[in-house]
Parts: structure tokens; C-alpha cells; sequence
């Protein structure tokens, strides 16, 4: 059965349990910046803190779960890293159906409180960040539904924790989740939503995959897993919504229409504070949750937080690529980028087939730029990827621009209020007739790696 502690207990290796008592402000989040700095990625796991209401808290707080590329591919069972793309793109699309199961095989709700009991305050919910108003949930995934099919939807939503039962929801006004509430809402109805926290990592990559509307992620998430995704009805809201049997903590309530409150600003996966906006306000009715649970949080802004929805990127844009340019073998979303950035890797491209890849890419909302290169060019490194560009590319030939495309929210060089921007699109591949590119025989790399590796020590020192 897979769940978070399953995948801690596996990867004890990269926990880094820290001693101690670790405050709620900003210090957890210093510390990732500082490890972000050093490219030092490990989980860590804060287990002596307190709550929101100030009490040593029975819930421990698990964070930079999936800041390691590499750690995050062995979670799903991929051996390199680098070829997320293809796999995710198939693990998705096929599915595997979830399976149902009852209140006593639920992990998640042994321990159930409702009404004036359900206390936000008992949980430890971080402030990440300067200037950010107060303690947010970073790494809850909000699941509502469409109310005219039934078909639910997860993401990946802040929350603004004001008070014990109370908490601002900011569902992206492009998201299927803010379809689904504007829907209920258009009733006159209040939106029902429930917010797990808490599971496997590969749970979470499946519950990120970007699908059409209306298309439940239950399916993308098992088949991402492997293996059925286990739900259980939720209990304010029952089979309307079901959440994830072997989460951690499950918080319900209510999206009333007309019920509203100032959100943020925020730090953003942008690395900037997004500014301050109206978002609706849920009522809270009920948390659910283990015994002793772990609160998991991800660092907004860090790789913590764009290494799982870039992994989900690549996938999307391989699966829309892939239909126009069948030339193409990868595909990466780097976080040096945040999700701006996406370079596509062909092989033996036809005429015309980069141009219409690049055009098929830009269409994707996210993306801004999209660099096309071959095979002999490392996705993965900063600099083989300026090589390519510094010597494959003529401007006047080799740049597309598109103006007017739909382009993310959070983008800070788009003005307030606007929703389209300029993209661009660059072929980095060679032009025939094209200098060949100087290298030595792989023997001999082989061999000086050897050296270098001290299995000959005495004709070079080992580094």
C-alpha cells in the first residue's frame, strides 16, 4: 500500500530529521532556500513543532519531498530522470481506475472531527515567506466537482489559514476548479470542496497531470502509481467527493457564494510575491486525519514545488508535440525557468517538423519560450543548451513569434487584469551542410575517465 511514510521509510537515506524545535516562520523555508542555494536537496522531516494555536503538536511537518529530479523519477519506479516525459505521457493516458474502500480500512479518518471541534489551529501550518500575511497550506490538493456531470477535479491550491475554521482558497481563475465553483455558484448553491494533504509522491505527480475538462484525476493518478489509487467517501460531502484513503489529513467545508476575502500576496513559483487578490473564503466542518499524522508542506517559489508540476508538463507537452512532429524523442521543463521554459530534443527531423513542434508547444498556456535541438544537445544542461543557442541559431532565421496566446496569471510581466501574451519559439537545430562538431574517441574518454576515477592512480590524481 503506498503512502507517504511508505515512501520515507524507503528513501530513509535522503531524510534529514532535524533536531530540535523548528518555528512555523520562515524558518523551515530558510532553510530550503539555503539548501536550494547548494543544490542540496534532501527531505526533511521537522518532527518537535507547534500549532497554529501554540501547543507542541502531535502532527510533524514533512517538506522538500520532491526538490530532488532525481528522487522524485525513483518514486515512480523511472531509473533516469531524464526520460520522465514518454512515461508520464503514457502512465497517464492509459489510467488505472480507482478502487473504494470503507471508513475502518481509511488511514486518513481515524481520528474525525466536525463542527466547533474542527480546528485549523491544531495543525502546523507554516509562513513561508516575508510580507505574506500569515500561515499558509501550500501542498493541499482542493477536489471539487462539476456539478452538471458529477466528474471531480484535484489541484494544487493555496489556502490562507485566518482563523479555526476559516480559510481563504485561491483557485486560479482558469482552473477547472474555479469552473466548478463559478457553477455552483451561477445555482445560487454553495461549492462543496474537500483539501488533502499528504501521500506518496507518485500521487502527487498523478493528481498534477494536466487534463480536459471536465476529467476526474483519480485514473492519471493510479496509473502514475501502478496500482488503484484508494478512496473513501469524504464525510461532510460523502461520494460527491472521494479523497485519497491513505492521505494524511482531509479538511471539508464549504465555498459559499458571495463569501469573499483579501489573499496574499504570496510567494509564487514565479520566485515573486504575487500581489494581493480577492479569493472565495471556506467554512470549515470537519478534519479528518491519522493519528499521528505528518503535515506535509512544499516550498513555494523552490524546487520543491516545480520539480513534480514540471515533471507533469513534460508529459502534457510530449503527448502534444509527439501529434505533429513524431521526430521528437524529449522533452524538459527546467526549473531554472520555473514553467515558462520548455526545450524539445528531435531525431532526424523532417521539413518543416521543428517549426510545427515549436507552434504546437507555445500553444500550451504555461509556456513562454521553446527551444528545439537534436539529440547530440543535453536537455539537462544549462550549458549545452546556451552552446546551442550561441552557435545554431540566426536570429533573422530561426526565432518564431505569436502574439495574443493564453499565457499564466502569475506571469509578472503581464499587467493586472490581462490574460494573453508574445511567445516565442527557437529552432536550435543544425541547417544542413552544418560544421561537424569536434569531439575525441569515446575509448579514450572512457579511459581518462578511469584515471580520473583513480583506477589508474599513477597517471593522474583522483578527483
Amino acid at each position: 500500500m503506498a503512502d507517504l511514510r511508505q515512501f520515507l521509510t524507503e528513501h530513509r537515506e535522503s531524510v534529514w530529521e532535524l533536531p530540535g524545535d523548528v518555528a512555523l516562520v520562515h524558518e523551515l523555508t530558510a532553510l530550503q532556500h539555503l539548501l536550494d542555494e547548494r543544490h542540496q536537496y534532501p527531505i526533511l522531516h521537522a518532527k518537535q513543532v507547534r500549532n497554529l494555536a501554540g501547543d507542541r503538536s502531535d502532527v510533524s511537518i514533512v517538506t522538500n519531498l520532491t526538490a530532488s529530479r532525481e528522487l522524485t523519477a525513483r518514486a515512480l519506479g523511472i531509473p533516469d530522470h531524464r526520460r520522465t516525459a514518454q512515461w508520464f505521457a503514457s502512465r497517464t493516458q492509459a489510467g488505472i481506475a480507482p478502487s473504494i474502500v470503507t471508513r475502518e480500512h481509511a488511514p486518513v479518518q481515524q481520528l474525525v472531527t466536525r463542527g466547533e471541534q474542527a480546528s485549523l489551529f491544531e495543525l502546523p501550518v507554516l509562513t513561508q515567506h516575508e510580507l505574506e500575511p500569515g500561515p499558509y497550506l501550500t501542498a493541499a490538493h482542493a477536489t471539487t466537482f462539476d456539478p452538471d456531470s458529477g466528474i471531480d477535479n484535484t489541484a494544487i491550491q493555496r489556502c490562507w489559514v485566518k482563523s479555526a475554521r476559516q480559510m481563504t482558497w485561491f483557485p486560479y481563475p482558469a482552473s477547472h476548479n474555479a469552473r466548478n465553483l463559478r457553477k455552483f455558484h451561477a445555482r445560487g448553491e454553495a461549492c462543496p470542496v474537500a483539501f488533502w494533504i499528504g501521500h506518496h509522491p507518485a500521487v502527487l505527480l498523478g493528481t498534477q497531470a494536466k487534463l480536459k475538462y471536465p476529467e476526474s484525476h483519480w485514473d492519471a493518478a493510479g496509473g502514475v502509481l501502478g496500482a488503484p489509487l484508494r478512496l473513501v467517501p469524504s464525510v461532510l460531502h460523502g461520494e460527491r467527493i472521494m479523497v485519497p484513503a491513505d492521505a494524511e489529513i482531509v479538511i471539508e467545508g464549504w465555498a459559499r457564494p458571495g463569501a469573499v476575502s483579501p489573499d496574499g500576496p504570496f510567494g509564487e513559483y514565479t520566485g515573486y510575491l504575487g500581489g494581493e487578490v480577492t479569493a472565495p473564503l471556506v467554512e470549515i466542518e470537519c478534519i479528518t486525519r491519522r493519528r499521528d499524522a505528518i503535515y506535509h508542506d512544499y516550498a513555494s517559489g523552490l524546487t520543491d514545488m516545480l520539480v513534480p508540476d514540471n515533471m507533469a508538463m513534460e508529459g502534457k507537452l510530449y503527448s502534444l508535440v509527439k501529434a505533429v512532429a513524431p521526430a521528437l524523442v524529449n522533452v524538459h521543463v527546467p526549473t531554472e525557468g520555473r514553467r515558462f521554459h520548455a526545450y524539445l530534443q528531435f531525431k532526424n527531423p523532417g521539413p518543416g517538423e521543428v517549426r510545427d513542434a515549436l507552434l504546437a508547444a507555445m500553444a500550451y498556456r504555461r509556456v513562454k519560450t521553446v527551444i528545439a535541438v537534436e539529440e547530440d544537445v543535453d536537455l539537462f544542461s544549462p550549458d549545452a543548451m546556451l552552446w546551442a543557442l550561441a552557435t545554431r541559431v540566426l536570429w533573422s532565421r530561426d526565432v518564431i513569434t505569436v502574439e495574443g496566446l493564453s499565457g499564466s496569471s502569475l506571469d509578472p510581466v503581464l499587467p493586472e487584469g490581462v490574460s494573453t501574451t508574445a511567445k516565442v519559439g527557437i529552432d536550435a537545430t543544425r541547417t544542413p551542410g552544418y560544421p561537424v562538431v569536434a569531439t575525441v574517441p569515446d575509448e579514450v574518454r572512457r579511459k581518462v575517465a578511469d584515471w580520473l576515477s583513480g583506477g589508474d592512480s599513477t597517471r593522474w590524481p583522483t578527483i
